[in-house]
This record gives structure tokens, C-alpha cells and sequence, in this order.
């Protein structure tokens, strides 16, 4: 369903989502899911074809020159920066493509049923895990998991999201 406001494109519901990504693999076709960390790729990602636009910390620190990984570390508030991506350079320049926001699921400053309303209302059409602690394994994973920080926070945050219609 379009935007009630303006009559295109975002925010689709959960279903209207999965609605498109079924009709695309009933086609045959691959879906394709892209990241952006500007307004000009998710314009030329929409343009491109892609099913899905993806927003992560990470494409803030691969639109300066820097790995991906830099948005695994402690270089800014992902949440944050990913909803700034999203709030000023991606959801206003794209028209028609479901935009998901990557979210920090075990950021302890954060009620995420609170932070995922904001998503929500900011446009976004789902959400994903990043940065995720499942890449994370041997000591510090432990230390993650033993201070409340691991990868349960993430599946509870999926499932939170699922009943908000994210």
C-alpha cells in the first residue's frame, strides 16, 4: 500500500513486503537485497531493480572509504547512525522500494520495543540484525553472553519487531 500521506511508495507493511518477495521468487527471479549508505545509491539501487534497500552503520563507514567492518566496532551509535542514513538521505530520495533498517539489537541504552516504534514511524519497512554478535566467537563472545549482551538480545529483537509488523 502506498504512503497514506503522500500516495508512493514507503513504509510497506510486513506483509506487503513479503507479499512482493513472493511474487518475485513465483517469477523465477533471485531476490535481491542491496545496502546504502546514501541517498545516490538507494536512488540507483531502486533504479537497478533490487527488492530490498538495506540500511547499516556500515554503509556511513563504506561511504568514507572504510571496511564494512568498522561497523562492527565502537566508532559511533549504530542505531543512531543508521536512522540518520535512513531519515535524510535514503527514505526521502527513493520512491517505491522497501527500505529495512539495520538495528543494533543489544545496545543496553535502548528500550527496543521503543526504538523499534521510531523505526516504524520513520518509514522503515522492516528491520534486520546489524551490527549482529553471531560473527563473534571465543572469549569476548562469552563476555558478550555473560553481560547480557549476546546474540538472545537479537532473536528477542526479532521477534519484537515481527509483532510490531516489522
Amino acid at each position: 500500500m502506498p504512503n497514506p500521506w503522500t500516495g508512493k511508495g514507503n513504509p510497506y507493511t510486513r506483509k506487503e513486503v513479503r507479499d512482493r518477495l513472493m511474487s518475485t521468487i513465483k517469477k523465477g527471479d533471485a531476490i535481491i537485497a542491496a545496502g546504502a549508505g546514501t541517498g545516490i545509491s538507494a536512488k540507483f539501487i531502486e533504479k537497478g531493480g533490487a527488492d530490498l534497500l538495506i540500511i547499516y552503520n556500515s554503509g556511513r563507514f563504506r561511504m568514507s572509504g572504510h571496511g564494512s567492518t568498522c561497523g562492527l566496532m565502537s566508532y559511533g551509535d549504530a542505531n543512531a547512525i543508521a536512522m540518520e542514513i535512513g531519515e535524510y538521505e535514503v527514505l526521502p530520495t527513493v520512491e517505491d522500494i522497501p527500505v529495512i533498517c539495520g538495528v543494533h539489537a543489544t545496545d543496553p541504552r535502548r528500550r527496543m520495543w521503543h526504538w523499534l516504534g521510531k523505526v516504524k514511524d520513520m518509514g522503515f519497512s522492516g528491520v534486520n540484525n546489524f551490527p549482529t554478535h553471531t560473527i563473534v566467537d571465543g572469549h569476548f563472545r562469552g563476555v558478550l553472553e555473560e553481560t547480557g549482551m549476546g546474540v538472545q538480545k537479537e532473536f528477542e529483537m526479532i521477534a519484537l519487531a515481527r509483532k510490531m509488523d516489522l
